[in-house]
């Protein structure tokens, strides 16, 4: 399945938004915010009204983040994001629609110039995946990457039927047993 959304993966036009979350413990003492010890950071990117993207990244530098994007995302989207600094950079890297929604001023959503600005449909994704992933009550972190894209797999492919595209994906590559 992993595989199979690394090919999914770029986006070449239309309105994306993006986002990093955490995933782990609830509440983790003595560490708030970005910085919460023993969380995995994820960065994710979601066309509107269509596939979403995920990727487990080390920290929400631009080192990490950037670069990430730049591979997955032409120049000609429109790019949605929250007031995070790490996106402060996008712009100069050609990408010319960029449009903020600043959480920090308890602001989630607004019109600009007829464009519904928000990011929704990630926020929206990290939701699903977080109640998914919530069933397992904690998993190894070696393991975290296969769960976190079947979660995107399975979003990906909602209204197709899993079965059958499972069915031939193992048609397609059979597993090896040695």
């Amino acid at each position: 399945m992993s595989e199979e959304c690394e090919k999914e993966s770029p986006f070449e036009k239309g309105e994306i938004e993006m986002d990093e979350s955490y995933f782990g413990a609830r509440r983790v003492r003595g560490k708030r915010g970005r910085g919460a010890f023993g969380k995995t950071i994820v960065f994710g990117l979601k066309k509107r009204k269509g596939n979403v993207y995920t990727q487990v990244i080390k920290n929400c530098s631009k080192t990490q983040i950037l670069p990430l994007i730049s591979s997955k995302i032409s120049k000609k989207v429109r790019v949605f994001t929250d007031g995070f600094r790490t996106y402060d950079g996008l712009v100069d890297m050609g990408y010319k629609k960029h449009y903020r929604v600043h959480h920090g001023k308890n602001e989630f959503a607004k019109k600009e110039k007829r464009v519904k600005n928000h990011i929704n449909g990630i926020e929206n994704f990290w939701g699903i995946a977080k109640v998914r992933l919530y069933k397992f009550r904690g998993m190894d972190k070696r393991t975290f990457y296969l769960h976190l894209k079947e979660c995107e797999f399975r979003f990906n492919h909602r209204q197709d039927n899993l079965y059958l595209l499972l069915l031939k994906m193992c048609r397609n590559n059979p597993l090896k047993v040695s």
